[in-house]
């Protein structure tokens, strides 16, 4: 009866280490099936293909010239005018210069010009020199003194009799006369719209030809083309004329050429 005991006992001991190892071995599949999981690597989620990009549609545009003018008479004239004396010494030709033009400027001054518009363009002085004999060196023999000034006439009527005045004083050389403008940029604003308005309409123009809309204004250059101002010869001698000088100041017509880029739709 012990006997069986024993066997019994030792029967239930095996059982039981039977379950222990497996157990053990689940426990051990299990380790390495979750550090095999962990190792792994992550798997990503599938990204949807990428959109093929748009090409954008290339831009129409239309590039065309406009041109603007104005004419307009001037408001102001200029005139230089001067006398050139000499003497054997600096001092001697410099006084005789002064006092032909501190005359000229007084006459200037009764003419109504204003001090402010009477101004120093122009002084010089210069060595004679006079070779009487060709082998033999030049000599000084006195000097040149050169004085010259411009002078601005806000009333263009009054020109002819400044010219007259100036001749009288004892003026030597009087320079040519121009006609100016005292604000150009205003005057040319005017050109400029007028410009604008050219090109536009030739764009608009092409545009309906071409069965295209006009769209938005794309650039603006602007050329420079403004004239200068045309001087009036009015160079003469120092007796004083026998009759009034006409002077007559007329248009001066001012000119703007642009270039503009337009954008087209269909």
């Amino acid at each position: 009866m012990a006997a069986l005991h024993r066997v019994a006992l030792n029967f239930g001991s095996a059982i039981s280490l039977v379950s222990i190892s497996l157990v053990s071995i689940s426990l051990v599949s299990i380790a390495a099936a979750f550090i095999a999981v962990a190792a792994a690597p992550p798997v990503l989620a599938q990204q949807p293909p990428a959109a093929p990009a748009v090409t954008a549609a290339p831009q129409v545009r239309i590039v065309v010239k406009g041109e603007g003018s104005i004419s307009v008479p001037p408001d102001y004239a200029q005139i230089s005018g001067g006398v050139s004396t000499r003497g054997k010494s600096v001092k001697e030709a410099t006084e005789a210069d002064s006092k032909l033009m501190t005359d000229i400027t007084n006459a200037l001054l009764r003419a109504g010009i204003g001090q402010k518009d009477i101004q120093t363009s122009h002084f010089s002085v210069r060595p004679i020199y006079t070779q009487t004999d060709p082998h033999a060196e030049a000599k000084l023999t006195g000097y040149e003194v050169g004085n010259q000034v411009n002078v601005k006439i806000r009333e263009i009527g009054k020109a002819g009799d400044v010219l007259e005045r100036l001749i009288a004083a004892g003026a030597t050389n009087v320079g040519d006369i121009e006609f100016l403008h005292s604000d150009t940029s205003r005057v040319l604003d005017q050109a400029r719209e007028a410009a604008v308005a050219d090109a536009r309409r030739k764009a608009e123009l092409y545009a309906k030809a071409s069965g295209l809309t006009l769209g938005r204004v794309a650039w603006i250059t602007e050329e420079p083309s403004c004239a200068p101002p045309m001087p009036v010869a009015a160079r003469m001698a120092a007796a004083a004329p026998a009759a009034p000088v006409p002077i007559s100041a007329g248009e001066d017509t001012l000119h703007v050429n642009i270039t503009m880029g337009f954008d087209l739709t269909h």
